[in-house]
């Protein structure tokens, strides 16, 4: 099922960093490194107050640019939260749902990604949504239970269009931050699981077309043997995407034969 014809995404979530003036001078050299190629996607999800800025130097280049959360109302009394409508008039083209950062910290649970990924469709926002366990439910061999749980209710109400354009991004928490990366072949079976559990909710094609990205830990020397494993589309990057150079370096170094 694993198909090379998938064009690599790699995606820099620049949680908590770069002002304005910052995020537009990264995603300027993101830009001037990637050039015209078009054998790979990029994407850079800024903060909500550095949008425009990003937006603003990508303008009309392949990079792409996302918001980090939406919220699932389209307007209300939601103090501090952002519309995916909003993501949309800013210019973005993707949205990050489920990241374990908001899970742990600011209560997203299952359900709440299931409302914001209906939202971002609704938008007209392409999901990158966030599947992975913690230490402890890997030392407990519960980690296929755990992202099937995550993958298929994030995706209970999708329809094959949906589908689609939603991107995946495997994301174990041990690794996020902590230097700590899954070796090819643990990544590799949570990636060939979660193709297989797209084929069987949706059909092969499906799983046949959709990215799915290894996140968690990811530098421009670990890069190539990730995306040698047959089913890993690309990366969402987190500390190593900061920094123009070593973005660039894990495009570079990631790219297919």
């Amino acid at each position: 099922m694993a198909s090379n014809k998938r064009k690599p995404l790699f995606a820099g979530n620049w949680k908590m960093n770069h002002v304005p003036r910052e995020a537009a001078a990264v995603a300027g050299a993101v830009l001037a490194g990637i050039g015209d190629r078009d054998d790979v996607q990029a994407v850079l999800a800024p903060t909500f107050v550095s949008i425009p800025a990003v937006v603003e130097v990508l303008r009309g280049s392949p990079v792409s640019v996302a918001g980090q959360n939406c919220h699932w109302e389209s307007s209300g009394a939601f103090t501090g939260e952002v519309t995916a409508e909003m993501l949309k008039a800013a210019g973005c083209s993707h949205v990050i749902l489920g990241h374990s950062e908001r899970r742990q910290f600011f209560g997203e649970t299952d359900e709440t990604v299931k409302w914001r990924f209906a939202a971002a469709h609704r938008a007209g926002l392409s999901p990158i949504v966030c599947v992975g366990e913690t230490l402890a439910e890997r030392e407990a061999r519960r980690t296929l239970d755990v992202i099937e749980r995550q993958l298929l209710f994030a995706l209970s109400a999708a329809n094959r269009e949906q589908a689609l354009r939603t991107v995946i991004a495997y994301e174990p928490v041990w690794a996020i931050g902590t230097g700590k990366v899954a070796t090819p072949g643990q990544a590799q079976e949570a990636h060939a699981f979660l193709r297989k559990l797209l084929a069987n909710r949706f059909d092969e094609a499906v799983a046949a077309q959709v990215r799915i990205l290894y996140g968690g830990s990811v530098k421009p020397d670990n890069i190539a043997e990730l995306m040698a494993q047959p089913d890993i589309d690309g990366a969402l990057i987190g500390g190593a995407s900061l920094k123009p150079e070593s973005f660039l370096g894990i495009v570079q170094n990631g790219r297919r034969a």
